[in-house]
């Protein structure tokens, strides 16, 4: 079993909770890590570059002239990149289908890079995290409190809107719902935050996932 340190607002160590590796992959996976990591970067493209090549521009593709005896450097149609109105050289496609990565990958590359914040001592369980009013200076105190004042993703069990607006200015901090959760996310910060509600969704989710 592995320990995850409990703490509270204020930084202070209330005891561990324990999770059982094997719910998380049992090993780290670093190769569907990054097989995950770079299908989300994938899916965040726009796909709209796209400039006009000599084959989609309008003109005709007869010879301008002659090959020889016109005095002229030799030339073929019009629609060639060093002519005024000519496609352009090396244009810029439509790029392919995203790539495309299985829910139970994703899900497995999620945990493991979960187990490896764990196995690197980068994750916290924060006992209770309440703002009845959305403040950004008591939340960012609350991080600095807990060492992860240089960035950390702070992992919530449901969305609550106070808490989302009292640390989204606040510079490398993520804050995402647990079942929103990528690799991606989870490895972007060097610290990962999770609420007790958070943490129990996980092991609770885990467990289904394995019985599945």
């Amino acid at each position: 079993m592995l320990a995850v340190p409990l703490v509270n607002a204020k930084g202070e160590r209330l005891g561990q909770v324990e999770i059982d590796p094997a719910s998380l992959g049992g090993t780290v996976r670093p190769r569907l890590i990054k097989q995950a990591i770079v299908a989300y970067l994938d899916h965040q493209r726009q796909r709209s570059a796209r400039t006009k090549g000599r084959s989609d521009v309008e003109g005709s593709t007869r010879k301008i002239y002659r090959q020889k005896g016109t005095g002229n450097a030799r030339a073929g149609t019009i629609r060639t990149p060093i002519r005024r109105g000519g496609g352009r050289a090396f244009a810029k496609r439509v790029p392919g289908a995203a790539v495309e990565l299985p829910k139970k990958m994703r899900r497995l590359a999620r945990n493991s890079a979960i187990l490896a914040k764990i196995e690197s001592e980068c994750v916290l369980v924060l006992d209770e995290l309440q703002c009845s009013e959305p403040k950004t200076a008591p939340f960012a105190a609350m991080l600095s409190a807990l060492g992860a004042h240089k960035g950390c993703l702070v992992a919530l069990g449901s969305y609550d809107g106070n808490i989302y607006r009292s640390g989204r200015n606040i510079p490398k901090t993520e804050i995402r719902v647990f079942d929103e959760l990528s690799a991606y996310e989870v490895m972007l910060r060097p610290k990962v935050i999770f609420t007790r509600p958070a943490f129990e969704r996980l092991t609770s989710r885990t467990a289904v996932e394995e019985s599945s």
